[in-house]
C-alpha cells in the first residue's frame, strides 16, 4: 500500500510503498475480522511475523481471523533503509561495548556521529519520517484498506508502543487490542535505559539461580577479559560488545535461550572457545554465516528510537549518570548507560507524543507484563495499564520476554477468550509459571 512520506505536507507521487501480507481465516464460517500483528523491535518485520501465523496464535483464533502484518516504512520489505554495509555493521556491533575513560568515550562519540551521518546520507530527505507516530497513521490507512470498522491489533514489545500511539490518535477506531511486553510511553530516555538494564540484571539473577554452576562473577570476569583481549573465533573476534549481546539474547526465553546460554558459557573454556556465544550474538543481530545481515532491524532500531523519544540530557550529564547505571545494574548497566548516543547527533527532529489522555476513551484492552522480563520490565506494563483506564492487566509471574504464547495456558486462554468473544476478566489476573 502507498502511504504519504509526510502527513503534514502530502505531496503527489511522494510516498512509501509498504508491503502487507494477509493470511485468510482458515474457516470462512463465523469469521470475526482481521487481526493486525506486530513483533516489535523496533524495526521487526510484521510481514515475517504474519507469515508465521501458526506459531504466534492459536488455531481457534486463526480459524476466525485474517492475520495481517505489514512492514513499517523502511523495514525489510518496505523500501528498506540501511545506514551501514555488512562490513561496517560488523565493525559497529563489535565496537567496545562499555565506555570507560575519556578515550573510550571519545571513541563512542565518534562512532555515534559516524552512524548518524551515514543514516542521514542513506535516508536523505526521508530521515525524519521513519518514526512510530507515522507508522501509527499508516496503520489507520491499513485498517481502511482491509475494510475493518475497528482495528484489532496484537503488538509485542515495541509493537505495544505502535498500538498505544494508534489508540491515542484514533481511540474510537480501536477494536480488540492486546499489548504484550509493554513500553511505558511516558518514561524518559534515561529511565528507559536504566530500567531495562535493571530488567536484564534481574533476568540474569533468575537464570543464575537455575544454573548454580555459573556465577555472576564468572560472567563479569569474562566480559572484563574480552574488553582487553577479545577471543579469536576463526577469522573473527568475540569482543565484549558481542559477548554481552549474546548473553542478553539468551535471557529472552528461559525455555530455549537459557540452555543455549549455558552451553555457550561452558564453551568458552573449550577448544572452540567463544564460537557458540558469537553465534548467539549473530542470531540476535540477523547476521548469517556468510557475513551478510539478512535484516536491517539493527539500523532501524536506532533510526526509529531517535525519532520517537528525546533525551534532553547533555553529553556531560549522560557521562555523569554512568555511575548510577553501574550501581543499579552492575552487569548490564555499563552497556546501557550510553544507549542511543547516536540520537544526540541526529539530523532530523523527533516527533514526540506527550498527551495520552485520549487513551481514557479506548474500549477495554489487554495489557500483559512478565515479572522478570529482561527487555520490557514489568513496571512498564503496570504504567501502560494505568494509561489505558479501561484496560485489564494480565501478569505472568515468570521469566522471559512477553507472556502470550509462551506456554502459559492461563495467559493464552484469557487472550483467546478476548479475541473470540470480547470477554475481559473482571479484574487483574496473575498467572504463575508452570
Amino acid at each position: 500500500m502507498q502511504v504519504p512520506v509526510d502527513y503534514k505536507n502530502i505531496v503527489p507521487n511522494e510516498s512509501f510503498s509498504l508491503f502487507v501480507l494477509r493470511h485468510l481465516a482458515t474457516k470462512s464460517a463465523g469469521r470475526i475480522g482481521s487481526l493486525v500483528v506486530n513483533p516489535g523491535g523496533p524495526g521487526g518485520s510484521g510481514v515475517d511475523y504474519a507469515y508465521n501465523w501458526d506459531t504466534i496464535i492459536s488455531k481457534a483464533v486463526s480459524d476466525k481471523y485474517d492475520i495481517v502484518g505489514f512492514d513499517e516504512r523502511g523495514v525489510n520489505h518496505s523500501q528498506p533503509v540501511r545506514c551501514l554495509n555488512d562490513a561496517q555493521e560488523d565493525a559497529y556491533l563489535s565496537n567496545d561495548g562499555k565506555v570507560s575513560g575519556k578515550a573510550s568515550l571519545a571513541s563512542a562519540i565518534a562512532s555515534a556521529k559516524d552512524f548518524a551521518n551515514k543514516c542521514a546520507a542513506a535516508a536523505g530527505n526521508r530521515l525524519g519520517h521513519y518514526g512510530t507516530l507515522d507508522s501509527a497513521r499508516d496503520m489507520e490507512l491499513l485498517r481502511g484498506l482491509i475494510g475493518e470498522p475497528k482495528l484489532n491489533f496484537m503488538g509485542k514489545s515495541y509493537g505495544t508502543y505502535l498500538g498505544t500511539l494508534y489508540a491515542n490518535l484514533y481511540p474510537d477506531h480501536v477494536g480488540r487490542m492486546i499489548l504484550d511486553g509493554a513500553i511505558d510511553p511516558k518514561e524518559s530516555v534515561a529511565n528507559q535505559n536504566i530500567y531495562q538494564a535493571k530488567g536484564f540484571d534481574l533476568a540474569l539473577k533468575s537464570y543464575l539461580a537455575a544454573n548454580p554452576s555459573i556465577t555472576q562473577s564468572s560472567i563479569t570476569t569474562l566480559l572484563d577479559r574480552l574488553h582487553t583481549s577479545p577471543l579469536t573465533v576463526g577469522k573473527r573476534k568475540l569482543t565484549q560488545a558481542l559477548a554481552i549481546t549474546g548473553i542478553a539474547s539468551g535471557l529472552y526465553d528461559n525455555q530455549t535461550g537459557w540452555p543455549e546460554l549455558t552451553a555457550a558459557l561452558k564453551d568458552i573454556s573449550s577448544k572452540n572457545a567463544g564460537a557458540k556465544l558469537l553465534a548467539m550474538a549473530d542470531d540476535y543481530n540477523y547476521r548469517d554465516t556468510s557475513g551478510h545481515y539478512t535484516s536491517n532491524q539493527g539500523d532501524l532500531q536506532q533510526i526509529i528510537t531517535c525519532l520517537d523519544f528525546v533525551d534532553s540530557r547533555s553529553l556531560v550529564q549522560i557521562d555523569a549518570d554512568q555511575a548510577g547505571f553501574v550501581k543499579a545494574a552492575p552487569v548490564f548497566g555499563p552497556y546501557l548507560g550510553y544507549a542511543g548516543l547516536s540520537c544526540k547527533f541526529w539530523r532530523a527532529p523527533a516527533k514526540v507524543t506527550t498527551d495520552f489522555t485520549a487513551l481514557n476513551k479506548v474500549s477495554p484492552v489487554l495489557v500483559i507484563g512478565v515479572t522478570r522480563d529482561p527487555a520490557t520490565p514489568y513496571q512498564w506494563a503496570v504504567a501502560l495499564h494505568q494509561d489505558f483506564r479501561k484496560s485489564v492487566l494480565l501478569t505472568y509471574d515468570g521469566d522471559g520476554h512477553t507472556g502470550h504464547n509462551r506456554g502459559s495456558s492461563c495467559i493464552d486462554s484469557k487472550v483467546d477468550a478476548y479475541l473470540l468473544t470480547g470477554a475481559v476478566p473482571s479484574g487483574p489476573v496473575v498467572c504463575k509459571a508452570a
